[in-house]
């Protein structure tokens, strides 16, 4: 592979929104030209999409993607249950390396971004001058451009994971990766890891984890790193699922117990018995909810002792209503967070832990298997069938 840089004079600062198409500072040609696996609609295959040359703006990036995964929010999409422009290239869990640069390209601490570094990068595009942004709330930007969710449009055509080049656009929270991560664990951190690293923050705000004893509903690539971060923070973790495979995986990643949801409520493997068997009979201090399903959040909450919290990860798609008993929560002193997505800080956060502890616990074994990127939909398919955490991409 070749590429060849052609430089342009820069524009001044760019004043237009982040989702706005960026101006070229660069123009990049590769031989092959990448491509990229274009999404259409519900039941018709992707289609496969070259990108003769890419327009670099100033801050940009142009990155070879080593390896991606096939996240629950992939397969929402492909199957209808979540709406989305077209088309689309899908995609936001991805490992990859520097290929080429705009002027003034920086990693999230600031520093200069290089050629040749691997890389992972955040699922979102801010503009850091908001009132959103200014205030601690990158993710949920004025202008937010999201890898993976947005229509392909000229200028930005490698907007997603499932491709064999990403285009890094200014405003992308960019970091280093060590050499000697697995690329089946440093692909998901730009995703699971780091909203799983987001999660904990949010209830460590809340209430000490030295010591706590926490419940994690879900036992996804999110819950499980969950478990894994509060565990080595001190904390005592129970894991509720309901596949049983999962259970037993829960337990390899720092849990003391991990219960079947689905059992009744007398069961000696339930939730309430496994609480009392464990001294806990007046409730948890932190509950996470990572899996979406509306019994798991009024668990999470119902299940808090006095000044506990509850972090609510995994309702990124309608649940239905949940009940809540207003007097418990006020005489409970209990609280209530909300986690989408993460700030920068939060995936910085997620490679430096996994980069130290990805061997403490069996990360790489989450990705049970890999398609070539010409096999999208057949990894796809595989993904929705359940019997897997994550299904892995090679592009």
């Amino acid at each position: 592979m070749s590429v060849t840089p052609m430089i342009q004079d820069s524009p001044g600062k760019d004043t237009e929104p982040a989702s706005a198409a960026p101006r070229p500072s660069a123009r990049i040609t590769l031989s092959p030209p990448p491509t990229a696996m274009a999404w259409m609609k519900v039941g018709v295959p992707h289609e496969l999409m070259a990108v003769p040359e890419v327009y670099l703006a100033p801050g940009d990036a142009l990155v070879e993607i080593e390896f991606a995964t096939v996240c629950g929010s992939d397969l929402h999409t492909v199957s209808g249950r979540r709406s989305a422009p077209v088309p689309l290239v899908l995609g936001h869990e991805q490992v990859g390396r520097v290929v080429a640069l705009g002027d003034g390209a920086v990693r999230t601490d600031g520093t200069p971004l290089r050629v040749g570094e691997r890389v992972i990068w955040s699922i979102m595009v801010s503009c850091a001058e908001c009132d959103r942004c200014l205030n601690g709330l990158p993710q949920k930007c004025r202008t937010l451009a999201k890898y993976g969710h947005e229509q392909v449009r000229h200028g930005w055509e490698l907007s997603g994971g499932f491709a064999s080049h990403a285009h890094l656009r200014a405003g992308t929270a960019i970091v280093p990766v060590a050499e000697s991560m697995p690329r089946e664990i440093a692909a998901p951190l730009s995703c699971a890891s780091a909203t799983a690293m987001a999660a904990v923050e949010a209830a460590a705000a809340v209430t000490e984890l030295k010591g706590a004893n926490v419940l994690v509903t879900g036992a996804g690539l999110v819950g499980l790193t969950v478990a894994a971060i509060a565990a080595d923070r001190g904390a005592r973790v129970i894991v509720s699922d309901p596949d049983p495979l999962r259970r037993a995986t829960a337990l390899r990643f720092g849990a003391v117990a991990a219960v079947d949801p689905l059992l009744p409520a007398g069961s000696p493997t339930a939730l309430p018995a496994v609480l009392t068997s464990l001294s806990l009979d007046d409730g948890l201090n932190v509950a996470i909810e990572a899996s979406g399903s509306a019994p798991a959040v009024a668990q999470a909450i119902a299940c808090l002792d006095i000044g506990g919290v509850a972090v609510l990860v995994g309702s990124v798609h309608p649940v239905g209503r949940v009940p809540m008993d207003p007097e418990a929560m006020v005489r409970g002193l209990k609280t209530i967070r909300g986690v989408h997505n993460y700030a920068p800080r939060h995936l910085a956060d997620a490679v430096a832990y996994l980069e130290e502890r990805h061997n403490a616990y069996p990360f790489a074994m989450l990705v049970s298997t890999t398609f070539p990127l010409s096999e999208l939909d057949a990894a796809i398919a595989e993904a929705a069938t359940g019997g897997h955490v994550r299904v892995g991409i090679i592009p």
